[in-house]
């Protein structure tokens, strides 16, 4: 038996890419359907969704290692684990379990230097995003919508990055809110609440160019954003 796994499956994109970025994509065998980065990691065999995976194929792919993420896909997990396979589930929810997350996928896969220096590098980029923020003149309100129906707020990672950034959340009470049933509101909170910046990430969602409509004097009576 090899001393670290060398067939691993994963669930969601984040563990994806920090294989790659430590250098072991070649051990990938089988990815989440909504990976997109790096662009090589797109060849990979699709087994999941979020909520939902192809468990015959997952076994199949015969993994000594599957790496899922948070309560939401602890269904997955269970019906993974009954079919005896190794499944290492992180639920990071602010930016320092993020890098202690890559901290320890970089012990089980025996990169724990590398790891390291990738945590470190991380560290640094965003001390120096933090510095050139504390120079702007004004520090804009930000709503940072994680979903739309219903209306979701940014899990703890988001609003810290937008801190980082520059940014005050409007909201900063919901960010300790593990479960995203607990970050809902009322839009008109939202509306209330007047932000100078509302940022829209719905993962996995489709959305289809908007048409808007403008005076019918103008040279063009809709336009396409």
């Amino acid at each position: 038996m090899a001393r670290y796994p060398g067939r691993i499956i994963c669930l969601t994109e984040e563990t994806t890419e920090t294989l790659y970025l430590l250098g072991q994509g070649d051990r990938i065998v089988g990815v989440s359907g909504y990976t997109v980065r790096p662009p090589e990691a797109r060849t990979k065999p699709k087994i999941s969704a979020f909520i939902n995976a192809k468990f015959d194929k997952i076994v199949a792919l015969e993994p000594d290692l599957i790496l899922a993420f948070s309560d939401l896909q602890a269904d997955l997990v269970a019906e993974l684990i009954r079919r005896g396979l190794p499944v290492v589930t992180f639920n990071q929810r602010s930016v320092a379990e993020i890098l202690q997350m890559i901290r320890m996928l970089g012990g089980l896969v025996g990169c724990q230097a590398d790891a390291e220096r990738l945590a470190e590098r991380l560290e640094a980029d965003l001390e120096r995003i933090r510095e050139s923020a504390s120079r702007l003149p004004k520090r804009p309100r930000v709503f940072f919508e994680e979903w739309d129906e219903p209306l979701i707020s940014g899990i703890r990672w988001v609003e810290e990055l937008v801190e980082i950034a520059g940014g005050d959340p409007i909201f900063p009470d919901l960010r300790h809110a593990l479960l995203a049933k607990d970050r809902i509101v009322d839009p008109d909170r939202v509306r209330d609440a007047k932000p100078d910046v509302i940022f829209a990430s719905w993962c996995g969602k489709k959305v289809r160019p908007a048409t808007i409509q403008v005076s019918a004097a103008s040279p063009s009576a809709s336009r396409h954003a």
